[in-house]
């Protein structure tokens, strides 16, 4: 067999290996782990998550999940927790301790401090005799026949199947919450959905050029406006109203309409009823238009009052598209 052959044999079997542990893990959803998720649903604390290990490092994405889905959680380092970091936890938090064995030296300190606190303990763990399954109060199993490497040292599986664990708890405590899409974007500002659901037109039109004219303004003006403003458009006012927009295209069509341009203003140029878009709509909405129109730009306005231009890049800058 060629290296790449067994390359390509290792990983597909690590898949193989990884994938059927999880899908094992739904027979350890049971009436115990329901209880585990309304015992954090209920408490008035936040969700204090700790591991040793590679078990500490999948804590400390679980407590990412959650606080991005409406759960507070903090992550707490077994070993740190006994050297001073206890006073992590306060009164009403739930504290969620991750081990593959359940008998670290570290859990085994632990686990007491915690229980004196009168704190509640989820233990996760991979072997339910273990003491940390025998002192928590709710034991999420995520026991597995072997970890994917060849050697089955290395936590592979078992730390993957904590990951869908905590992944499971996080989704369940999202629905109980009714965590909408709109509360998804509050907690992730910067993200694409996020800005879909929030970022508005006045929130880019308001940071971009103004280009505008008047009907009798002479085409030279006209392209030294369109040039200048660099947004490819100008929007054509009179008596403080939108009549036209004057565009790049609308200034190659001129050129090539006309061997002589004197005498031309923006209203023999300009296109008439342009489109346009209130400035409290969502930016995702002048997307849909633009796609919708096979336009790159188009004019915002607050009422009838022209506020200024958003343009495809300014979306695509943004993160929309």
């Amino acid at each position: 067999m060629s290296d790449t052959k067994a390359i390509l044999a290792l990983a597909r079997q690590t898949i193989q290996i990884e994938s059927e542990a999880i899908q094992n893990l739904t027979s350890f959803i049971d009436e115990n782990f329901a209880d585990a998720v309304n015992a954090i649903f209920k408490s008035k604390g936040r969700v204090v998550i700790s591991g040793i290990g590679k078990s500490a490092i999948i804590a400390s994405k679980i407590v990412a999940t959650l606080n991005s889905t409406g759960t507070p959680a903090i992550f707490m380092h077994a070993a740190d927790a006994i050297h001073g970091d206890l006073g992590t936890i306060q009164e009403n938090d739930v504290v969620i301790c991750i081990s593959k064995s359940g008998n670290s030296p570290e859990i085994k300190m632990l686990v007491p401090l915690i229980k004196r606190g009168k704190n509640k303990l989820i233990g996760m763990t991979g072997t339910m005799e273990s003491f940390l399954a025998q002192q928590a109060d709710y034991v999420l199993n995520t026991s597995v026949e072997k970890e994917a490497c060849p050697n089955n040292l290395a936590p592979t599986t078992s730390t993957t199947a904590q990951l869908v664990m905590g992944d499971a708890l996080a989704v369940c405590l999202l629905d109980l919450k009714g965590f909408s899409s709109k509360d998804f974007a509050k907690y992730h500002p910067g993200g694409t959905l996020g800005k879909r659901l929030y970022l508005r037109v006045k929130d880019i039109a308001d940071n971009n050029q103004k280009p505008q004219v008047h009907l009798e303004t002479d085409v030279r003006k006209v392209i030294v406006e369109i040039s200048e403003k660099m947004l490819g458009v100008a929007a054509v006012i009179d008596h403080d109203e939108i009549v036209g927009i004057v565009t790049d295209g609308d200034i190659r069509r001129m050129l090539n309409k006309y061997d002589n341009i004197n005498g031309l203003t923006a209203r023999d140029i300009m296109t008439s009823n342009p489109k346009i878009i209130q400035t409290e709509v969502l930016a995702i909405k002048a997307l849909e238009m633009m796609q919708d129109n096979g336009i790159s730009q188009l004019l915002a306005v607050d009422g009838k009052s022209y506020r200024g231009i958003v343009h495809l890049h300014n979306l695509i800058n943004e993160g929309i598209i």
